[in-house]
This record gives C-alpha cells, sequence and structure tokens, in this order.
C-alpha cells in the first residue's frame, strides 16, 4: 500500500477492497482455504460497513458500541487470516494486509479509548 489515506472512512473501504483481493486468492488454493475465505469475506468487510453505521448511532453510547463491533470484526479477521498463513495458503505477498489490519485495530482502539 503505497499512501494510506488519512481517512478512517476510506482506509476501511480500501481495507475491504484487499480482502477481496485475498479471498479471490484463497479460493484457488483449495477447498479448505475457500471455505474459510468466505468468514474472511463477512468480517473483513462489514468491519467498514459498521464504522459506517456508527456514525448513525442515536446516541454516544450507541457509536461507542458499533465501533466496539468494527473493532471485533476487524479482530476476527485478522485470526482467520493468521490461520490461512500459519497454514501455507497465503504468503508473504500478503503480509501487507496483515500489516494493514494491525494498524487499522489499533486505530480503532483508540477511537474506543478516547471516547470511553
Amino acid at each position: 500500500m503505497p499512501s494510506k489515506p488519512y481517512d478512517l472512512r476510506e482506509r476501511l473501504l480500501l481495507y475491504a477492497c484487499l480482502i477481496v483481493r485475498v479471498v479471490h486468492f484463497l479460493h484457488t488454493r483449495g477447498p479448505i482455504p475457500r471455505a474459510l475465505s468466505y468468514q474472511i469475506l463477512k468480517s473483513g468487510t462489514s468491519a467498514g460497513a459498521n464504522y459506517e453505521e456508527a456514525d448513525d448511532g442515536t446516541s454516544d453510547r450507541d457509536t461507542l458500541a458499533k465501533r466496539k463491533i468494527v473493532l471485533r470484526e476487524l479482530k476476527e479477521t485478522r485470526f482467520r487470516l493468521w490461520v490461512v498463513r500459519k497454514c501455507g495458503f497465503l504468503t508473504r505477498d500478503q503480509d501487507p494486509v496483515l500489516d494493514e489490519m494491525g494498524e487499522l485495530i489499533k486505530i480503532v482502539a483508540k477511537l474506543i479509548s478516547n471516547s470511553s
């Protein structure tokens, strides 16, 4: 990822696109990574969608709860990507996706701690 946007919304959108490409790649790697890829696709793309939804929270508490969902979705995706990476279905070529996910987790966790 050459340059990262400052806007978290845009960054989550680009991240979702990366997830789509990784899932597409996993579909070429056999039945097990293909099965896991559906879960990666769901959690990896829902992080951005939930962040969008957080803007429409009915209260500060609701917005915070939705941001916590974003964090959970990112962490779930991280775990599943680690599994396919440790099993050898992903290569070092996909490590930048894991790195970006780690950065997004830190950013969202900081947003949550600042609003608590």
